[in-house]
């Protein structure tokens, strides 16, 4: 008969082989200290011929303990817990130690049971946002030591790594009540969850201090299903902001608006918590609190290690809470109010925003597009841009087009660098996603009243000056409403430029590029010198248009060099007076270009002599 398989192979064989006793080879493979070195060799190299691996299992009898640790958490399809698992398994695996997983399915009174079967198989416990009560928890932990808490406060005794999620809410109350909110949904989590106590908790401190602060609780749960279902309660609930549970129900909600037609942030601004991977690709992106879960779960790893006698490491603090400011917030939507005819106009700097406006309220927003992602082409833009009634006639980032800011100049190509965003014409290729993406700097902003003056430097993608830009922005009252007057010079100061537009590159009729204004998607009449539609002022050099969207009028004047007007209406409503109609506009060294444009904003509904009335007024 041949020799037994090595599968079956035994310390019985290694100490047969050695010349030893069991025991020797045993101290050999725990590496024990108490045996003479050339005996040591003589069995690792038995061990060697033999093909020999010590049972796992074996060793963890002899040494009473195993090298894992287990993991209990209330649903692992929640990418909250697996960010804490990933953190917690790579940490452990530079000591040794591996990671046994087990969930709770979110059952509370599963919980204890499970934690302490886990914990018998394994050296130590680490539980995740348990959602037993405090009673049952304080009975369970003497029994599964050592252990961790994550996201659960318990006894003085027990070690804990816990988010301030109060703090956390609190940060999102902050920042939707400086948007002008006042009325918020708020989408609770699990009721036997800790930290939707402590969000409760933080938004009752804030709606004693803040003034005029209305919360509206509305049960919800936990998963992008729960937030789905939430919808028609949050529309009911008339708030203007939700803060939800966190990203999962923010998901769920946004799929829901999207379907039913409620544009975020123009209608409604939505919130979620924890930042989890997909947060920034939800649409539109989520504004969430950045909790960096896996650093968490590095952190919990390492105090539990120090308490099963690893070795002594720094207790560093929880990971700082942070705000990521998206797509999915924005001001307060207004009510239409009746039109003030005494009222003056003027521009004030809030925060690293300037607003214009007057006792009707705001009328337009000037940001920096510092948050816009690269591949926007990140550069200022006015929005809201609203009537003195508080309707809105500008649209930022729309799923139609996510590059487009309210109103901008933005540029298809400058010498070949995007300022306007998204892809890039290429002859012979069609539309193509290109790294060319440049961008538009404020190198200051100075306010005299009723007019902001920016200076600005436009960058290629490889952050080298192309342009310098001086722009006016004016706003007044006028034919009872109110104006907005753009101005801008460009100056070559760094050499040539060429400003091309698809329709320059070889795609007929795309000559988009400009003062661009992204007006609401909405039925929309489309007037000009040239007749009525799109179809008439379509390349035309009227020197005016205007966009009548039901009771709300746009009329847009060039009042100096006049350029053929580029414009849709159907997949989106849009327009600009094209730089470069039909072929590149070229400019020498030093050489300026002035763009200009005149926007009058009405609450009532313009036909086309009184558009052109209006027109020649100007």
């Amino acid at each position: 008969m041949g020799r037994t398989p090595k599968d079956t192979i035994t310390i019985t064989d290694v100490a047969r082989v050695a010349e030893v006793s069991r025991a020797t080879v045993s101290r050999v493979m725990n590496g024990r200290l108490s045996v003479a070195p050339e005996i040591v060799a003589r069995v690792r190299a038995a061990a060697e011929q033999l093909n020999y691996r010590p049972s796992d299992l074996a060793r963890s009898l002899s040494l009473g303990r195993t090298n894992m640790v287990a993991l209990v958490v209330p649903d692992l399809g929640n990418p909250l817990f697996q960010q804490i698992l990933r953190g917690i398994t790579n940490a452990s695996a530079a000591a040794g130690y591996k990671v046994l997983v087990a969930e709770t399915d979110e059952d509370p009174e599963a919980e204890a049971a499970i934690a302490i079967e886990a914990r018998r198989r394994c050296d130590a416990l680490i539980m995740v946002s348990p959602r037993m009560d405090q009673q049952r928890l304080v009975e369970l932990l003497p029994q599964v030591q050592p252990v961790i808490l994550v996201n659960r406060q318990g006894p003085a005794e027990v070690s804990s790594v816990v988010v301030d999620y109060g703090r956390a809410v609190r940060i999102v109350v902050d920042y939707l009540v400086g948007l002008g909110h006042r009325r918020l949904a708020f989408l609770s989590g699990p009721p036997a969850s800790a930290s939707n106590m402590l969000r409760l908790r933080a938004l009752e401190v804030a709606a004693r201090e803040i003034p005029g602060l209305d919360l509206v609780r509305l049960e919800c749960g936990w998963s992008i299903e729960d937030g789905y279902a939430a919808m028609e309660r949050v529309l009911e609930s008339q708030a203007t902001a939700v803060v939800a549970f966190n990203d999962l129900v923010a998901f769920g909600l946004l799929a829901r608006l999207n379907e039913v037609g409620v544009a975020v942030p123009a209608d409604l601004s939505v919130t979620g918590m924890d930042d989890i991977g997909l947060a920034r690709f939800a649409v539109p992106s989520l504004t969430t609190v950045r909790v960096p879960q896996k650093d968490l779960g590095e952190l919990a790893w390492r105090r539990l290690l120090a308490s099963i006698g690893g070795p002594a490491d720094a207790a560093d603090g929880v990971p700082e809470l942070r705000l990521a400011v998206r797509a999915s917030t924005g001001p307060v939507p207004q009510d239409p109010r009746p039109a003030a005819s005494d009222d003056r106009i003027g521009w004030q700097q809030q925060g690293d925003i300037f607003e214009l406006g007057s006792s009707a309220g705001l009328l337009a927003r000037y940001e920096f597009g510092r948050r816009m992602p690269q591949v926007h082409a990140p550069r200022p833009y006015l929005h809201p841009v609203r009537t003195l009634g508080g309707h809105p006639l500008t649209q930022v980032s729309p799923v139609d087009h996510r590059h487009h800011y309210g109103v901008s100049l933005a540029v298809a190509q400058v010498n070949g660098t995007s300022h306007w965003g998204a892809r890039t014409y290429v002859r012979g290729q069609g539309p193509t996603l290109l790294t060319n993406h440049g961008q538009q700097r404020s190198r200051g902003v100075t306010v005299n009243d009723r007019e902001l003056i920016d200076d600005i430097t436009w960058y290629d993608e490889q952050g080298r000056p192309q342009l310098v830009e001086r722009r006016s922005l004016t706003g007044d009252l006028a034919f009872g409403g109110w104006r907005l007057d753009w101005r801008s010079v460009l100056t070559a100061r760094y050499g040539s430029v060429r400003i091309d537009s698809p329709a320059t590159t070889g795609r007929d009729g795309a000559a988009y590029g400009g003062i661009f204004w992204r007006l609401p998607l909405s039925e929309t009449v489309v007037l000009s010198a040239d007749g009525e539609g799109a179809e008439a002022a379509f390349g035309s050099t009227s020197p005016w248009i205007a966009f009548v969207q039901g009771d709300v009028s746009l009329l847009l004047v060039q009042p100096e060099h006049v350029r053929p007007w580029f414009l849709r209406v159907s997949e989106y409503v849009g327009v600009c007076p094209a730089l470069a109609w039909d072929e590149p506009l070229v400019l020498q060294p030093n050489q300026e270009l002035t763009l200009s444009l005149t926007a009058v904003l009405l609450d009532r509904s313009l036909e086309a002599a009184d558009a052109k009335r209006l027109a020649d007024q100007l």
